[in-house]
This record gives structure tokens, sequence and C-alpha cells, in this order.
């Protein structure tokens, strides 16, 4: 039985020139809506996988964003216009700050893609990335399908493309200090096939000091003067670089001997990139240009792909990388030249989350702040997911994680106080301030907060901030002098902010996300995971069971029994109802192989692809909840 596509109910639509969007108004046309917020890397990865589809499929598809928020700020209309400007988002996207049409497609994570045919009807639903080749599978039998029906409609499609604006910057990521000497210029060496030059960057700015910025929405790196707003020098470009984050002035002894002086953090093109300032050569020390699919990596960093490197520190000889697209910490070892580089996950199981103690045990959501404490101890980490801020320092053991701030994935707000009560909304950057205390960039409150690790309290120092991305401290000639430098996103630009002795203290509200809780009962429950291989493919069985199932929840004493990993793709589980409420997280993997057309067999040396999802799914026992949970890997 077919069932009818709920209509798009919402706040309003962006992209279309202010006018509505009716089911009615796009039969004809193949519909592929996408729940995202855009708070969630997913979600961002699906984003650049929808691309070559609105490309290929032009006037026979229509995609509709739909953003069901899942923070409050998310919420914000004005926060939502500059994310879909920020993210190059060229379709319609309904504003559905409640989750009223949501919870009419029974979305259960972000991102989802919900496929409707010409006629109206909900002919697929999947949640993940990772799904455009099944999606293009899908699209060519609709089309095939509904050209001979006669119901396919060609034509232009309801996007409406909004003036472009003009700034210095434009939704600038990360700052660090520029040196404030000459850098000497270094021997070329052997460069790599995607070395760049930039047209700008010329030794004369390099005595100047001032600020390097990532301005990501431009695609370049910006050298900008110590007023932070006179341009001295712009690197890379559209093409070099794509979406720019993290940025690293490397230390001497590594500048001498890899002949690069600024690392940056290149997020959508999943690579690090050097730059010598000398001359403006841009060249990859890390990472191939394709998302890293799989859960573990490492070895010669050329060879590895990465996926959405967001910030960048210097400890312990290395680079650590917050790879926030699969929630992890990544260390990066420089040799002479690119080719010697060597990159290895240093801390997180890829799970989403926070869990604290041996780093090859931690759980991260989002890593996207790095700071190095300025003893060496510790790396301070913004873990923008679950609102926290965490540190990974060295013990007896081995690496450690420990959470300061932060309770959970669903858990936020703008609450100071006792750290183990305080709370954030999902803050992107971190530094030390000269006392040993840490300033946060609380992102979504447009604050910047502090922690004082001597009294285990947290402060407000500013508010009223435009999505505050990173701070640093700019040292003054005495200690007095000293001041924050903020990176406001939202407003394009650089903003000094006074370091004040005593901060502001924010009574303010705890909160969790509008996404309802599922009903579940207690005692034997099964979860299923579905899996439909695209057309062409097959779970291939010839060494055993291709797939994997992971469980776990928050608190751990939710499951009484059923956490774990194993092969297969059902489990059954014992909750235990005085619990009450948890998150459960289940993580997924599927190997589907190409068949033979004629057989439907696995050959020998078949191509096999890999898909996986994770799920944190917040449920709640009731007394007529149901007994099975059901979740869809791939779910046409």
């Amino acid at each position: 039985m077919k069932l009818r596509a709920p209509e798009l109910t919402g706040r309003g639509w962006l992209n279309t020139g202010g006018a509505d969007i009716t089911l009615t108004s796009l039969r004809g046309k193949v519909v592929v809506l996408d729940f995202w917020t855009f708070c969630c890397i997913n979600c961002l990865h699906v984003l650049d996988e929808l691309r070559p589809l609105e490309e290929k499929y032009g006037d026979q598809l229509v995609l509709i964003g739909v953003h069901s928020p899942k923070f409050e700020h998310e919420a914000d209309r004005d926060a939502l216009e500059a994310a879909v400007e920020r993210y190059a988002v060229h379709h319609p996207v309904l504003d559905d700050p409640d989750l009223t049409t949501w919870q009419a497609y029974a979305a259960r994570a972000w991102p989802t893609l919900v496929v409707l045919d010409p006629e109206g009807y909900i002919v697929a639903s999947m949640s993940g990335e990772g799904h455009a080749h099944g999606l293009s599978v899908l699209i060519d039998d609709l089309i095939a399908e509904h050209t001979t029906k006669g119901t396919l409609r060609r034509g232009d499609g309801p996007y409406v493309a909004p003036p472009a604006p003009e700034t210095l910057l434009r939704f600038p990521g990360k700052v660090i200090t520029a040196p404030a000497r000459p850098v000497q210029a270094q021997p070329t060496g052997r460069q790599s096939a995607d070395d760049a030059a930039a047209s700008a960057g010329a030794g004369e700015h390099l005595t100047r000091g001032g600020f390097f910025v990532s301005d990501t929405a431009h695609h370049q790196v910006v050298h900008l003067a110590e007023d932070g707003e006179t341009e001295l020098a712009r690197y890379g470009g559209s093409g070099v670089f794509n979406e720019p984050q993290g940025l690293l002035l490397l230390p001497e002894e590594a500048r001498a001997r890899t002949g690069d002086d600024l690392l940056v953090a290149d997020s959508v093109n999943h690579e690090i990139k050097a730059i010598r300032l000398s001359d403006g050569r841009i060249r990859t020390v890390a990472g191939t240009g394709e998302q890293l699919r799989e859960r573990d990596g490492g070895g010669p960093a050329l060879h590895q792909a990465l996926s959405t490197p967001w910030d960048l520190a210097w400890w312990h000889d290395r680079v650590i990388i917050a790879m926030a697209g699969t929630h992890q910490l990544w260390a990066l070892h420089l040799g002479e030249s690119p080719e010697l580089n060597t990159v290895a996950v240093l801390a997180g199981t890829s799970n989403e989350g926070i869990r604290d103690g041996a780093a090859h045990d931690a759980w991260f959501a989002q890593p996207s702040g790095l700071a190095t404490s300025a003893d060496g101890s510790h790396v301070w980490v913004a873990d923008s997911e679950t609102s926290a801020l965490r540190s990974l320092s060295v013990s007896n053991e081995g690496f450690e994680v420990t959470t300061h701030v932060g309770q959970g994935l669903f858990d936020f707000g703008h609450v100071d106080g006792a750290a183990d009560a305080a709370l954030l909304q999902h803050p992107l950057g971190v530094t030390e301030l000269p006392d040993g205390s840490v300033a946060v960039a609380d992102t979504y409150n447009g604050a910047i907060r502090r922690f004082d690790p001597s009294s285990g309290e947290v402060t407000t120092l500013a508010t009223g901030l435009a999505e505050p991305s990173d701070v640093i401290v700019v040292p003054g000639e005495v200690d007095a002098d000293a001041h924050l430098l903020v990176v406001e996103s939202n407003a394009h630009r650089l903003t000094p902010v006074a370091l004040t002795a005593e901060a502001q203290r924010i009574e303010g509200d705890a909160q969790q996300t509008q996404r309802p809780p599922s009903e579940i009962a207690s005692g034997a429950v099964e979860l299923v995971v579905t899996f439909t291989p695209p057309a062409g493919q097959k779970l291939d069985h010839r060494y055993g069971d291709p797939t994997m199932l992971q469980v776990s929840s928050s608190p751990e004493a939710f499951l009484r029994d059923g956490a774990g990993k194993q092969q297969g793709l059902t489990r059954t589980l014992t909750i235990d109802e005085s619990v009450g409420s948890a998150i459960l997280h289940v993580s997924v993997r599927a190997a589907a192989c190409d068949g033979d057309p004629d057989t439907g067999e696995v050959p020998e040396h078949a191509a096999c692809h890999l898909y996986q999802q994770d799920w944190g799914i917040p449920l709640v026992i009731t007394g007529d909840g149901p007994r099975t949970l059901t979740l869809d890997l791939r779910g046409v």
C-alpha cells in the first residue's frame, strides 16, 4: 500500500523568493526531503552528497531541505538564514522550528532523507549519510517509471537564489596570532601534485604581526593587520580550499624541517594543507580529498582519508586534529616531506556522546575547538554536539579524556555556577587565559564563557555575540592590557572583548532538544535494523556475516542485557524499568557487493560498498510502549 506524503508545514520558507511550496505544486517531480539541522556534521556531509544529484537531475528532481532544529539557537530564523547562506544551500528550505513536519514524517535521526514519487507518495526513507549512489539508482527508476506513465513533469523548480552580500570576511571560522617578525624563505624541495601558489602573501607582510583568519565562506585564509580589519594578504580560494577552519602556526623546529609555516584544516576537502608564507605555496600534507567512511584509520598521511577536520593544535611534537566527522581526535606526525607524514587515531571510538577515561574507549561528539595548555600537560577540547568542555591529557596509563563542563548529547543551556551543573550550547572554540582558566566560544548562546579549574566554577565573560566560533588572547605590553579577540562568525568580523578580572554570572535555564523521545516497553525488546542493498548489490556472505551491530546506553544501567558489539542486524535488549529514560546508542555497518547482472551472484573480485550509521535515540519507558524498535540503515 502506498503512503501519501504529509503536507510540508512550518514557519515559512527560505530560497523561494517569498513563495510557499505545497506538495500539489511539486506534482510531476521526484522530490527528496532532507531533514537536517545546521549543527550536525552528518547533515553537512549529506548537503555535499546531494549537490551532484541536484546538478544531474536538474529539471526532474526537487530537493527540499526541512530544517528541524536540535538546539534552541537553531530555531532562530536569522540564524537559519545565515546557515543556509554559510553552507551554500541552493534549494528551498522549510523552516520547521516546532518539528511539525519532522514528526509528520516520523523522522528519528538527523539527517533523514525521504523520497516522494511524482504522484506524491512516499517511496523511500533513509537515515544518515552515504546514500548518494542508492538515491541515484532510485531516482533513475522513478524517472523511467513515471516517464512511461506520463506523470513526470520537467521544468524549473521552486528555488530562487537570494542576493549575494559582500563583506571583507564571510562566516570566518578560526583565528590565530601571526608572527611579528620575518619568516625566512625555505627551500622548495619536493612538492605534491596539488601545490598551489596564492597571488598575495609576499614577505613584506610577514613583519607586521596581526592575525591569520580562516575566511570560511570565501574559501581563503586571510592575513589581517593588528587592527583586525586591514587586509594584508590572502591565500587560496575556491579550488584550493573548501570551507577552511582551524589554523596552526608550526613551531620553529617543525617549520625548518618541513618548509611549511601554517597548517589549515580544509574541512570540506577532508584534508590538512600547509602554507609557506615566504611565497604563498600551498600543498596537502594529510588526506586524500575523499571522506573517511571506515571507523578506524592510520598510516601514511597522504594515503589516509580524513573526515571534516575542524581544528588543529600542537602538542607533544605532533599536530592534534579535531576530526569532527568521526567524533575523534587524531594525531599527525610531520616528516621532512608530506610523503613521510603519518596519521593515527589518538582518542575516540567514533561513537557519539560523552564517555571519559582511556582515550581509546572515550566518546566525543563533533569536537570543533582545540587549545594546548600553557604548561603542555593537556589539550582543551570544545566538544560541540555534547555542549561540553573536555580535555585530553597523559597519565601513567596513557592518554585520558576528562569532561569538565557538559552533560550529554541533548542537554544544553546557559547556566553558570558549579561546573557539574553548568550548561553550554554548542561551543566551537576554546583558549586558555593567562591565569590558567579557560575561555570558551559558547557559539549558540552568543557568549564567551569562563571555566576556572581551581574553583570548578563557570561564569560568563561576554554576551550578545553573533555565533562566536573562536577566541584567542591578545597580550598587551602589560598583563592589564590583554584582551580577547573573538571571531563573530555570523557578523563576519573579529571583535575585541575586554578581559575583566571578574566575570558576569548568568542564571539561565537548562534546556533539552525538542526532539520527542520514542516510547519503549520495559523488559525484553527487539532491536531490528532493516537494510535493503541498492539495486544490483547484495549482502556478501562468502566469508561470514557482513553486518555488525554495536549497542550501548547513557546511563549504562538502562540496558541490563544486550549491550556490546556483535554480528547481525537484530538484537534482544533487556531494559531496566527503574531507570525510566535514557539515550540508546546504536552503531551499525553492513557490506554489500555488486552482483553479476546475469546470475545475481557476487563474483570473486566484485566491488563492495560499506554502509554505516550511528543513532543516539532518546527513549522513555511507558507501560504500553512497543517491544520492537526498528531502524532503517537504508530504507528503500
